[in-house]
């Protein structure tokens, strides 16, 4: 295998698939990234055996087609420090490459191409297709809600469910909620539930753009996002996810609506003293005034009061600071507002969006 290539262009494909690679392999060639060459292209691959990243770079001088597999962190701490625009790379039969640029050459020893696990999904009638900029959005929206409770394993990663023309995107840790729902065009045989590991979200999040449609593929266990030049193709989590409805209250006697950032700003603030403590931040709504305070023993205290429109009976709540900043932080929306029906009831958070986001509150002392 020969090629030469744009440095840029390289160390950015590079930089993208070797994020998949884990760091607690068991098996040699796990560390390695798959580069194929082959008609004025290159493929790079890595996976972690539960997800997967192929990038094509186009526009590659290849001169002797074929395939190999390198250390991805010592191919990408060279090319990053390699002089000079252009780097060729020749590979020989006992897989050694040789890389050059300017006056610079270096050797890497390599692994052979066919002992690197396959990466595929097969053909399907289970695809759709929808904007990466909202899916994106989506993502970051729900998220952050997900468990990291391993003897959950069904929570460690969001629910997608497709049908009826429409997208629901959903994650929890069985103490909030986040939903997020967007009108799509699907074929009638596209209607999906599947849960999707924390990681392959985080991957999306980071490859997916603010426009160009994604492709997305599910079969049996697997599922495949197809965005430009990447493809993401990863393990479901086995399972069936709780019936989540049932925790989204079906009515909430008090409205009220806050500015987003003034509200987050304020728990910003409040947050500093308490969340090296794990302290709650306490939440009074009273008439035409909500007072965020925390109480940290051998810290001090915190409290501020912003004017709100409100008329309802007081209310008492205590949270998990950062648990409530959370949706604040995704959301784009000038205001949000918060539903209740007493002290120990769950809250709502919603927005102008098809947005909700159940918290539980904390029981006061």
């Amino acid at each position: 295998m020969k090629f030469t290539v744009s440095k840029d262009s390289f160390l950015k494909g590079l930089q993208m698939v070797q994020s998949i690679i884990s760091s607690h392999n068991t098996i040699a060639v796990l560390y390695n990234i798959l580069i194929a060459a082959e008609n004025g292209k290159i493929k790079m691959a890595a996976t972690d055996l539960s997800v997967s990243l192929q990038y094509t770079l186009e526009g590659v001088d290849v001169t002797e087609p074929g395939a190999t597999t390198l250390h991805a962190r010592r191919l990408l701490g060279l090319v990053r420090e390699l002089p000079g625009e252009k780097i060729e790379v020749s590979v020989d039969d006992k897989n050694t490459a040789l890389i050059q640029a300017g006056s610079s050459n270096y050797k890497i020893y390599g692994i052979a191409a066919e002992e690197y696990p396959p990466i595929q999904v097969s053909e399907t009638e289970n695809v759709f297709s929808l904007d990466q900029g909202t899916f994106r959005e989506m993502l970051k929206k729900t998220v952050y809600a997900v468990s990291t409770d391993e003897s959950r394993q069904i929570l460690n990663g969001i629910l997608l469910s497709v049908s009826e023309q429409k997208l629901i995107v959903v994650a929890t840790d069985g103490r909030r909620l986040a939903l997020i729902e967007q009108e799509i065009e699907i074929p009638v045989a596209a209607q999906v539930n599947v849960v999707i590991p924390t990681k392959t979200v985080n991957e999306l999040v980071k490859v997916l753009g603010d426009d160009g449609v994604l492709k997305i593929k599910v079969v049996a266990g697997m599922v495949s996002f197809e965005v430009d030049n990447v493809v993401i193709v990863s393990k479901l989590i086995d399972g069936n996810y709780p019936n989540y409805r049932q925790v989204i209250p079906d009515h909430c006697d008090e409205k009220i609506s806050l500015e987003r950032e003034i509200f987050l700003a304020t728990l910003r603030r409040v947050s500093q003293l308490s969340k090296e403590k794990g302290v709650p931040v306490r939440l009074t709504f009273d008439k035409n005034q909500l007072r965020v305070f925390a109480s940290v023993p051998d810290v001090g205290e915190a409290d501020e009061s912003m004017p709100i429109k409100y008329k309802g009976k007081t209310i008492t709540m205590a949270f998990n600071p950062d648990f409530l900043m959370d949706p604040l932080r995704n959301l784009t929306s000038d205001e949000v507002n918060v539903e209740m029906v007493d002290d120990l009831s769950p809250a709502v958070i919603k927005c102008d969006i098809p947005f909700l986001y159940v918290i539980m509150p904390l029981r006061l002392s």
